[in-house]
């Protein structure tokens, strides 16, 4: 467990930064560790990540399977994923009645509705919407640097363009870069902001900027969680996205828990912190 305590740079006289700590891999696996425990123990979720990110998976791949479209199908799968971390705040909320030892039903997983940051849910949630325009934006335009504006006339055109030519590995490369930013972004702005602002009636900046911090004062563990959390998407992706109903849960335990050592919420004002 980390125990060195980081303070950021002050944001005005009103609003002491929150504190962040440096972490280690071990706390990178503990997470996991702890993450696949709760998902052992509260196997309701199963009925959400079933559900809806399966659905979400398909719809994904029939929305781009028609010709105009079919350039934005790696791009929109992978970037289903940079919106992975909206859907899982219900995760965080199963987490952090079970860390109480209150209580945890399925239904919980809605509860966080209920609380008074949802609005600032919603306005990290915007942010990383508009995050995921922009890799899409930047996808296309690779494609058309590459390609031009031809259009695939079939799915098997697509993946022998794709695979089989060197501007199609010159595109995987360059999608690989330019993804990998984009995913570093997300991961930087909401691996602690979220499950925040699920524990804590803080405001969306606050939430952000100490995940920004934490993130940053732990780029070398970031990056580790990161390479993690793709390789487990992407398995979880295989078959038509059934894995994730396994994947998804376990990620977003695994990701309370690593924001708790992350973040130093003993120095969260007690009046800011969940009483329930």
């Amino acid at each position: 467990m980390a125990t060195q305590t980081i303070s950021g740079a002050a944001r005005g006289a009103k609003t002491r930064p929150i504190p962040v700590r440096k972490i280690t891999n071990e706390d990178l696996n503990q997470s996991l560790r702890q993450g696949f425990d709760d998902f052992t123990d509260l196997r309701g979720d199963l009925v959400f990540a079933g559900l809806i990110y399966t659905l979400i998976g398909l719809a994904a791949v029939v929305m781009t399977t028609s010709a105009p479209l079919m350039p934005f199908f790696f791009p929109v799968v992978a970037g289903v994923a940079l919106l992975g971390p909206v859907t899982a705040v219900g995760f965080y909320e199963l987490a952090r009645r079970r860390e109480k030892g209150q209580d945890v039903h399925w239904f919980n997983f809605v509860d966080v509705r209920k609380r008074p940051s949802v609005d600032d849910m919603g306005m990290v949630a915007g942010l990383l919407l508009l995050i995921f325009f922009g890799w899409l934006l930047a996808a296309g335009a690779l494609y058309a640097l590459i390609f031009g504006w031809a259009t695939p006339t079939s799915i098997g055109d697509f993946l022998a363009m794709v695979f089989t030519t060197p501007r199609g590995w010159m595109l995987i490369a360059a999608g690989a870069v330019v993804g990998a930013v984009f995913g570093w972004l997300v991961l930087a702005l909401s691996v602690a902001s979220l499950p925040m602002l699920v524990d804590c009636d803080v405001s969306a900046s606050e939430a952000v900027s100490a995940s920004w911090r934490a993130s940053h004062a732990n780029k070398s563990e970031m990056i580790r969680w990161g390479i993690i959390v793709t390789a487990l998407l992407v398995l979880g992706s295989i078959p038509l996205f059934v894995g994730l109903a396994f994947v998804l849960p376990w990620l977003g335990y695994s990701t309370w828990h690593l924001y708790t050592r992350l973040v130093d919420r003993d120095q969260i004002p007690a009046q800011r912190r969940r009483r329930d």
